[in-house]
């Protein structure tokens, strides 16, 4: 690929507007990250999708905060509006570890340094913005103002707090994949209609002064939640709030949800039906060039680029809905999967970058295994509630197929500019287990075999997250016989074909649900399957997730019965030490552990004699 002009980038100082000729700008974008023009990263899709619109529009990424402020003046005042974003990650568990320690890194940002965006960025940028162009609108959008739209716990903090639209001041809130949204935004617009009537439209939150302001929509049922004061009141009620807004951020067919903040109310729209193909197609092909802009060439790596430069992401959502993660309530349940054709014109383009050498890293997703996965009567869809469709069962309406993902694989693979395939993505291994996927055909089998023999680069992620039953229940994961079963099979395949391979297995503790007993447990079933564990984590609780809620109040959202959290520093330590049992320096320890909690067993399987 010949070396792009600058001009193929979005502009991002006054320069580069000028050098287009532009005398104004429509769209301003405010990012917390660096600015890579690829279909990864929120802002930049946004951006595209704006232009692909016919509007002028400018990114400003990682603004200075704390100088003069002129990164929020240099482009001036936009035709339409502002957007802000605080980027991929929240900016909590961007900047803090799960002990609360300030990170040192920031994989967003070139050279992977820190400090280059403040806490909470939703709220910084918008207040400044607010106060230096206060007549011009703020939209917010990204993961931060997503998974912040309603009353929330704040780990970090350690507090509930209101909505980032009331902490943030903006004029209107875009919650999770934002381009159908920012699309009809635009033409409303562009028709004339005041930003202040901008209420009709699914996926966007708004304040109104009174109940009576309340903008009537027959399209939509309304449901009223707890005040945020009625959730500083009552961690039970708190609890409430949660299932009922997990529950419609699930449905096809939502309900508008309104709750009271203080003297005013928000009015939460739901959110579009997920995409179909044609128009998840029409963003990919949006013309990104898919690098970093040249600004940032003398200023060192960007980390999260260069993890996901080489791969293609084949579709959105996940249907999983693990109690823990954010992904199916920031991109919905429902799958929207690519065509091949759009694939494969990305894998194209992926091949022409210059240190390209033949090999993609991944063709996957929030998981490598769900592409053109759906319910085969998407009338019963339409009626379902469930946060999952693969627990506690695996739904019966749901398509589990593997043969378009066969076929995808075959012709990627074709293509004379690739080499290899490898799939980095973690897979769903219980949809790939006869066990529990009883109606699974013989494709499940031949897609196993097949990632295994050809698409694995010597390691394989799985997330099993932990081994007891009680805690995966919570967790919304199957059984470890299921991890124990696949295994074999990977082994013994592996092993026919004559490769060396191994899986990484994730495992989180202090997870609500798991107490000390359970962690001794994991570390004796785990070393009984072979397992020296590397890739563990402890559970951070982060915005809008079933598990948040469980560790916040101590009870399950889901049937209001308590449920243990390790909250304390040392319950933390002592469950995250049975990680390392083959380290000399926690055997005392994990020795002294076990003998207070009466397992002796477990000191032998785990320790010797």
């Amino acid at each position: 690929m010949d070396r792009l002009p600058k001009s193929s980038w979005l502009p991002t100082t006054a320069k580069e507007v000028k050098e287009r000729g532009w005398e104004e700008l429509d769209v301003i974008l405010f990012s917390g990250d660096a600015y890579i023009d690829h279909p990864s990263f929120g802002v930049p899709v946004i951006g595209r999708v704006l232009e692909n619109l016919g509007l002028k529009v400018a990114i400003v990424p990682q603004p200075n905060w704390q100088d003069d402020l002129r990164d929020f003046k240099k482009l001036g005042k936009p035709r339409l509006f502002f957007g802000v974003s605080a980027g991929v990650m929240d900016s909590m568990v961007n900047h803090y570890t799960a002990n609360r320690r300030l990170r040192s890194n920031d994989a967003y940002t070139p050279a992977n340094k820190s400090g280059f965006r403040p806490d909470y960025p939703t709220v910084i940028y918008t207040k400044i913005l607010k106060k230096i162009f206060p007549d011009v609108p703020v939209i917010i959008g990204g993961v931060e103002a997503s998974m912040r739209r309603f009353t929330h716990y704040d780990y970090w903090s350690n507090e509930l707090k209101k909505s980032m639209l009331w902490m943030s001041q903006a004029d209107l809130l875009v919650y999770g994949m934002g381009e159908k949204t920012i699309t009809q935004i635009v033409k409303l617009l562009q028709k004339g209609v005041p930003f202040d009537r901008l209420n009709t439209i699914p996926q966007t939150g708004f304040f109104v002064n009174s109940k009576d302001d309340i903008p009537i929509n027959k399209n939509w049922e309304t449901e009223h939640l707890a005040s945020h004061q009625d959730c500083l009141n009552d961690k039970v009620t708190f609890a409430r709030n949660f299932k009922a807004i997990e529950v419609e951020s699930n449905r096809v067919n939502a309900n508008r949800l309104i709750q009271k903040i203080d003297d005013r109310y928000l009015v939460m729209n739901p959110a579009f039906p997920f995409l179909d193909e044609k128009e998840i197609d029409k963003i990919y092909d949006l013309p990104f060039t898919r690098m970093p802009h040249p600004k940032y060439s003398n200023k060192g790596a960007i980390p999260a680029y260069e993890m996901i430069k080489f791969s293609v992401n084949i579709h959105r959502g996940c249907f999983g809905g693990c109690s823990f993660c954010t992904i199916s309530a920031h991109q919905g349940k429902f799958v929207s999967s690519r065509s091949e054709k759009s694939i494969i014109e990305e894998v194209k383009k992926v091949s022409q970058l210059p240190d390209f050498k033949g090999a993609l890293s991944d063709l996957g997703g929030p998981s490598a295994n769900m592409y053109k996965m759906k319910g085969v009567d998407r009338s019963i869809c339409a009626k379902c509630k469930r946060p999952s469709c693969i627990f506690p069962k695996i739904c019966f309406n749901l398509n589990t197929s593997h043969k378009p993902l066969l076929e995808l694989y075959d012709k990627v693979e074709a293509l004379p500019e690739i080499k290899k395939l490898n799939i980095g993505s973690g897979i769903r291994y219980d949809m790939l287990s006869r066990e529990r996927n009883k109606k699974g055909g013989p494709d499940i089998d031949s897609y196993l075999t097949r990632l295994i023999t050809k698409n694995v680069s010597g390691r394989l992620k799985i997330a099993p997250e932990h081994t007891s039953d009680n805690v995966l229940k919570i967790m919304r994961k199957p059984s470890f016989e299921i991890y124990d079963s696949f295994s074999k099979k990977f082994n013994s395949i592996s092993e026919k074909a004559g490769l060396k391979q191994q899986i990484i297995p994730y495992f989180i503790s202090s997870h609500p649900g798991s107490k000390e007993e359970d962690m001794a447990q994991l570390a004796s079933d785990t070393k009984a399957a072979g397992l020296q564990l590397e890739q563990v984590q402890g559970f951070t609780p982060t915005p809008m997730t079933n598990a948040t809620v469980m560790y916040y109040t101590g009870i399950n959202p889901y049937d209001l019965k308590p449920i243990y959290v390790a909250k304390s520093k040392s319950e933390k330590e002592r469950q995250h030490m049975f990680f390392f049992w083959y380290k000399s320096e926690y055997r005392n320890r994990i020795k002294s552990s076990l003998e207070k909690l009466g397992r002796f067993d477990i000191i032998s399987s785990l320790l010797g004699k």
